[in-house]
């Protein structure tokens, strides 16, 4: 028996905070003495303004659950898991089930190595994704026969939309018409549809089977195969568009394209798709790889990133992001798209399939797929029953007068889900998983059976499109058969990067903080994972669940009314948020309010938005301390008058201040007619302190892989919830294949999916259940309070550019380096090349303000690493003092020559006036652990001029 003298021990209900959160109770302590205030709450209550507090001097009260233990929690997941239903998926549309090779699973998917890393802006401490990056761009140019691919976009449907604009801007045509075949999926239709009315294209359907509709287009999308499963040739369709000065878009099935003649091939001038069947979960709809190639002479128009391959300064190859000015943080209100982020986690799995099955083993799956659908073709038909589709891949539709629904459900009945196309026709799909037992499955729903003869049937793909194994002749395709070679590949990249398993990340406006494995443990597993977004609700009721407790909580965490989850990144929120505006006032017969006033520090992603949503920008003035100028603004309101229709306000501002006018700045665009919108980018900073549908706002989207714990995955996934107060909530997205995921009166979905990236939403309600009230408004607490240390520490070496009440920064705080740039001539880059050899990826460069860098420490990390980078900081500005004083030459120090690579310091020939060890060991703490950078700087400018965005020849790295 136990002693009964001991207590049972019972962990604490705020167990989960306290491991979230970094500085205990007695950091924290230190922290608050070098700030100067005696707790958080009174920091927080000198920072936040009155003005937006629920009440004077006091936090926000949340409504939600007490907090659960992980243990908990994810017993509570498991519940709902259970309660979800996860049939043979046969239902097709642009999502099939498929086998994620263990090895890539538990070593990209579920490695913090690969799923906290951030965007690959810092190319040097990010050689490892963007050499997966680079498999996937060449994947995907092979496969489609173009030979530009972007990094990947979010999702099939979005991508053919950015297709659309694109070819608009290409051709320059003065038509507005883009022609879509009927034959196309249905999301992809819809989304085209929502993206395409506020920029005035008209998008005609029609049968293209019979030709183009007469009349002038700048634009035609066909699907490759038809959404009806046929295989048509459309190379009279692209001729005939080119002909007309018409751009040709393909949206190809990857794995189709392994059989099938490539849209390159065609002649089309852009391909997009979905790369979710190579090794990426359904998940009820993503988050999954959207791809989109383009031919020559397009690439500079393409949306999202590109990596290229440039040399570092040893001449070297290496890789980066390429023709970084497409961006919106520049191109801004002369942006065409808002596409800021990708879904890099998704595509470094779809390449690395690529990588373990390589060309032959994509085929050899292909024509599994299609045999099984020969074979199920072949039963039908020789019950009696009509097959309409004559050459197919994988994908048939067969005429049952009548019957549809008894045999979608007799099918169902057996653990199959097809497809319901009306009700004489159904569609069925095979994919990687189909066995002959589901054939046989879904055979016996028609009262058909497999044929006695069932050997393997002859393929019925046309002949004219047969494609032979042209493709993925790299070696990296060619080589890693064995696990254990493959095993290792995948750790010589991870071990070049920096990521959050070994550093912090100071980045500011991006909230790069812990994503704890309680919160990730739920995404893998098959009830969640294995689900299709058009299955039966009924089946999906736990994970429904998830998205109907996160729209609950959200709301009460941001004090507005509605929340939808649709978009899956937050560039889709902040258009979902404008169409909303849009509609709203639309609705009321305010039709001419097209214009959003945007601050000049506002997000880059905001003027893009606005520009999608058909509004026009008028930029708003900022004061010498970083916030919007009242005087501008009631100017600009007055000179707009009732073409108002919105402002888009970052709240804390993008400079890291709690503005105190933002009440003020909500009344006068209220009193001229316009909605607030508040881009949620600096929730951490609010959360269990201020609500903004409570303070002024309409409107808001949020950052899930921000705020709420979803890892950035080197770049993506990401979901953008988009909230809103009451009189907009009848404008949110909704979607034609799921009534239930938006208002009818709704603005039509800007996701291809009903629920958008609904298989990482496990992540973010489980954050939230574990932290509980007291421990969301703890996190908040103590991100303010760790960027106020780390802007106090650094403010005797750096100035701190801007602060609000009594010297206070919000959750970041902005140093400037112009000074010392021009003083000793190093600049911002230069110190963050320097931070890599002292084991830190760099904070935010150049933005808002060029010349400066923008530090978020988050509450997740404690006080030792915090000390740790401040003292780096510190260090490297002794070094910018002896460049100052001379003990540095100007242009051989260790800063201009940063980062310093192994190779370099190893060689045998040491140039430089300062030592290899004042290169390598600046601090003694990296005698003990050392990230070693596996290239030196990178010429960016290089890259650019001499744009290679596949893997390069293995001869490129010979010495």
């Amino acid at each position: 028996m136990p002693d009964q003298h001991v207590p049972a021990y019972r962990a604490p209900a705020t167990v989960f905070a306290d491991r979230h959160i970094g500085p205990d109770e007695v950091e924290r302590a230190v922290m608050l003495e070098a700030v100067g205030y005696g707790s958080t709450a009174e920091l927080m209550a000198a920072a936040v303004p009155s003005s937006i507090l629920s009440a004077p001097g006091a936090p926000a009260a949340l409504g939600l659950p007490e907090p659960a233990s992980e243990t908990e929690a994810l017993a509570e997941l498991r519940a709902l898991a259970d309660t979800n239903q996860v049939l043979v998926s046969m239902i097709g549309q642009g999502y099939y089930d498929t086998v994620v090779p263990p090895v890539i699973l538990r070593n990209i998917m579920e490695n913090p190595a690969w799923y906290t890393a951030y965007t690959p802006y810092q190319p040097e401490i990010s050689q490892g994704r963007l050499e997966a990056l680079l498999n996937f761009q060449t994947m995907v140019a092979d496969l489609t026969g173009l030979p530009v691919s972007g990094a990947s976009l979010l999702d099939e449907a979005t991508a053919a939309a950015e297709a659309m604009t694109l070819a608009r801007r290409a051709t320059k045509s003065k038509s507005a018409s883009f022609v879509v075949d009927s034959n196309v999926f249905g999301q992809t239709l819809a989304v085209l549809r929502t993206r395409a009315e506020p920029l005035g294209i008209d998008v005609v359907v029609a049968d293209l089977s019979d030709g183009l509709p007469e009349g002038d287009i700048f634009g035609v999308l066909v699907q490759y195969p038809a959404a009806s499963g046929e295989v048509r040739d459309p190379r009279p369709l692209i001729e005939a568009a080119h002909e007309r000065g018409a751009l040709a878009v393909v949206a190809a099935d990857i794995l189709a394209l392994t059989v099938l003649t490539s849209p390159g091939g065609l002649g089309a001038d852009i391909a997009v798709g979905s790369t979710q069947r190579f090794g990426v979960p359904m998940g009820f709809g993503g988050p999954h790889a959207g791809y989109m190639s383009v031919r020559e002479g397009l690439q500079r128009q393409l949306p999202g990133r590109l990596v290229g391959v440039s040399v570092d300064a040893a001449g070297n190859p290496a890789y980066r992001l390429a023709l970084q000015t497409r961006e919106q943080h520049i191109r801004r209100e002369k942006a065409t798209s808002n596409i800021c982020t990708a879904q890099v986690l998704l595509a470094n799995m779809a390449g690395m399939y690529a990588v373990y099955h390589g060309p032959r083993g994509l085929r050899a799956i292909a024509e599994r797929v299609h045999s099984r659908a020969v074979l199920l073709a072949a039963g039908l038909r020789s019950a009696g029953v009509e097959v309409l589709t004559d050459a197919f891949f994988d994908t048939l539709r067969v005429r049952v007068p009548g019957w549809a629904d008894a045999v979608v459900e007799a099918a169902r009945e057996a653990g199959v889900n097809l497809f319901r196309v009306d009700a004489d026709t159904v569609g069925i799909s095979c994919d990687e998983t189909t066995t002959s037992g589901h054939v046989a499955l879904v055979l016996n729903a028609f009262g058909a059976r497999v044929p006695n003869d069932a050997a393997p049937a002859a393929p019925v793909l046309p002949a004219a499109l047969a494609r032979e194994v042209d493709y993925l002749a790299h070696p990296v395709f060619n080589t890693h058969r064995s696990e254990t070679s493959l095993l290792r590949y995948m750790r010589r990249l991870a071990d070049k990067d920096l990521a959050l398993d070994r550093t912090m990340i100071p980045l500011g406006s991006c909230t790069m903080k812990l994503n704890a494995t309680a919160e990730m443990e739920a995404v893998t597993w098959p009830e969640f994972a294995g689900l299709h977004p058009f299955a039966p609700l009924e089946q999906a009721a736990g994970l429904v669940r998830v998205v109907r407790d996160l729209e609950t909580w959200l709301a009460e965490v941001t004090g507005y009314d509605a929340v939808s989850l649709q978009p899956n990144a937050g560039s889709q929120g902040e258009l979902a948020g404008l169409l909303a505006i849009r509609e709203y006032h639309r609705s009321r017969g305010d039709a001419a309010r097209e214009v959003c006033l945007i601050p000049s520090s506002a997000h880059g992603t905001n003027a893009a938005s606005a520009i999608m949503a058909g509004m026009r920008v008028t930029v708003v003035a900022c004061d010498e301390g970083g916030n919007i100028d009242l005087d501008d603004l009631r100017a600009k309101i007055a000179k707009t008058g009732d073409a108002l229709a919105a402002i888009m306000v970052t709240y804390p501002s993008t400079h890291g201040v709690y503005e105190d006018t933002i009440t003020e700045v909500c009344r006068l665009v209220h009193e001229g007619g316009g909605q607030v919108y508040v881009d949620g980018a600096n929730l951490n900073a609010l959360v269990g302190w201020a609500k903004p549908g409570e303070f002024g706002a309409d409107v808001s989207h949020l950052n899930l892989h921000k705020t709420f714990c979803i890892p950035h995955g080197g770049g993506g996934p990401g979901v953008g919830p988009v909230a809103v107060r009451a009189h907009l909530a009848d404008f949110l997205p909704n979607h034609p294949a799921q009534s239930e995921a938006g208002p009818y009166t709704g603005v039509g979905p800007v996701s291809a999916a009903p629920f958008g990236s609904a298989g990482i939403l496990p992540i973010s309600w489980a954050y939230i259940r574990m932290m509980g009230e007291e421990g969301l408004r703890a996190a908040t607490e103590t991100a303010v309070l760790a960027a106020n240390y780390v802007a106090k520490r650094l403010a005797p070496h750096y100035p701190v550019l801007y602060a609000g009440t009594d010297g206070l920064v919000a959750h970041e705080c902005i140093i400037d380096i112009r000074g010392l740039q021009k003083a000793t001539g190093i600049s911002n880059d230069d110190l963050t090349k320097r931070l890599i050899d002292y084991g830190f990826h760099a904070p935010t460069m150049s933005f808002p303000v060029a010349g400066t860098l923008m530090i978020e420490p988050t509450e997740s990390e404690d006080l030792a690493e915090l000390d740790r980078f401040v003292d780096a900081m510190v260090a490297i500005r002794a070094e910018i003092d002896r460049v100052a004083d001379g003990s540095y030459e100007r242009e051989d120090n260790p800063l201009k020559n940063a980062p310093h690579t192994a190779e370099a310091l190893t060689a045998d020939d040491w140039k430089h006036a300062y030592s290899r060890s004042e290169a390598a060991y600046p601090v003694p703490s990296l005698r003990r652990s050392k990230y070693w950078v596996p290239v030196a700087r990178i010429d960016q400018a290089f890259g650019d001029r001499n744009l290679v965005c596949s893997c390069p020849p293995p001869e490129a790295f010979e010495e």
